[in-house]
């Protein structure tokens, strides 16, 4: 039993049932490693026992890449026992291991071996259940409105603020100094007692309105204050309601679209996608482990055996595009991937290959 720490902390009482189960029933040997080297050392002497994780799903995904890296997971069936929250079990739950640590523990006794597929890239990274491109914002998004460079409506658009001209900050005279507009320069104009702007040209601009004047009605006040800026955004986001909350009055928010990104997909040597035709995302599993949008096969023909799925969300064809595939090559601007639990990047291309039947795990009758 190799027993992940952070299962220790997280259900303590889930690990001692495992404990008690295997010990009753199986010669059993602990492992309580504290780092990856001694999760190593503990696979290097198991002889002939059969490996059984206790933990997470990233406790799994460690093993399996050791056990690969070593070239040794075709022959070393392995089982598990999930501990932790829901979240945590996910991919140990699709793969049909029992989430109960009772169950899970029986399992390992009077379980079958089965057989799945492995997905493993040119880094020798390994994924067992899906692959999410990109992931974490790591490929250049496409803006909705236009190309990457094109002006957007609002805010963004606008030029920065201007910095306010530097007046006396110490003196008498400090409190009287008015503000002047962008572009007036400071010996344009001179505080009279009533706090006018004399001297120099009336070219129109307008100077700032002082703490504790009143505002002058026939002349605007700029738009680039930033009290005036700050105050208008947070007005704007304290009035806006949130979709899909209870008690919002007024029209649900409009959903953000979402962004697109420019990715060259091949699949098996078919062009799926190119950087002139950006796309949402790219999905691979090595079975349909999760579910999803209903997708689309291009050809009607079924998902055979030892095929990794690929789908094509975004596509240009105008939906999801399905197709099974041996080998995925994936390239573009610098982008972020998730292999089950595990954010890898920034990358330009990477490829992967299925391995048909590279490992096994037990699972119940």
């Amino acid at each position: 039993m190799i027993i992940d720490p952070g299962a220790r902390r997280v259900d303590g009482e889930s690990v001692r049932i495992a404990k008690d189960v295997l010990c009753a029933r199986a010669t059993t040997k602990i492992c309580l490693p504290d780092g990856l080297e001694e999760v190593t050392r503990a696979l290097a002497r198991r002889g002939g026992r059969r490996p059984v994780v206790v933990g997470d799903d990233r406790a799994l995904l460690r093993v399996v890449t050791l056990l690969h890296r070593e070239r040794t997971l075709a022959t070393t069936p392995l089982a598990m026992v999930p501990v932790g929250p829901p979240a945590a079990v996910a991919l140990a739950s699709a793969l049909g291991i029992p989430t109960d640590a009772v169950r899970a523990a029986r399992t390992v006794i009077d379980g079958f071996d089965r057989r799945l597929d492995l997905l493993v890239d040119d880094s020798d990274g390994v994924v067992i259940g899906e692959l999410s491109v990109p992931y974490g914002g790591g490929a250049h998004p496409v803006d909705a409105a236009g190309p990457p460079g094109s002006a957007c409506a609002g805010e963004a658009a606008r030029p920065a603020a201007p910095a306010a001209d530097a007046g006396p900050t110490t003196g008498p005279g400090a409190a009287q100094a008015p503000e002047l507009a962008p572009g007036r320069a400071a010996g344009d104009a001179t505080a009279g007692a009533g706090g006018e702007t004399r001297g120099g040209a009336d070219d129109g601009r307008v100077p700032r309105q002082r703490q504790g004047r009143e505002p002058v009605a026939d002349r605007p006040q700029p738009w680039w204050s930033p009290a005036a800026r700050t105050a208008r955004t947070a007005l704007t986001l304290l009035t806006t309601p949130v979709a899909g909350r209870a008690g919002a009055s007024g029209p649900p928010a409009r959903r953000a679209r979402p962004a697109l990104v420019r990715l060259r997909v091949e699949a098996d040597g078919v062009l799926l996608a190119d950087l002139d035709h950006p796309v949402e995302r790219v999905s691979v599993a090595t079975r349909p482990l999760f579910g999803g949008a209903p997708a689309r096969p291009p050809d009607g023909a079924p998902r055979s055996r030892g095929l990794a799925e690929v789908v094509v969300y975004g596509h240009a064809s105008g939906g999801p595009v399905r197709l099974g595939a041996r080998a995925i090559t994936v390239s573009g601007p610098d982008f972020h991937y998730r292999a089950d639990t595990v954010t890898a990047g920034p990358v330009r291309t990477r490829t992967w290959r299925l391995l048909p039947d590279a490992w096994s795990v037990t699972l119940p009758r």
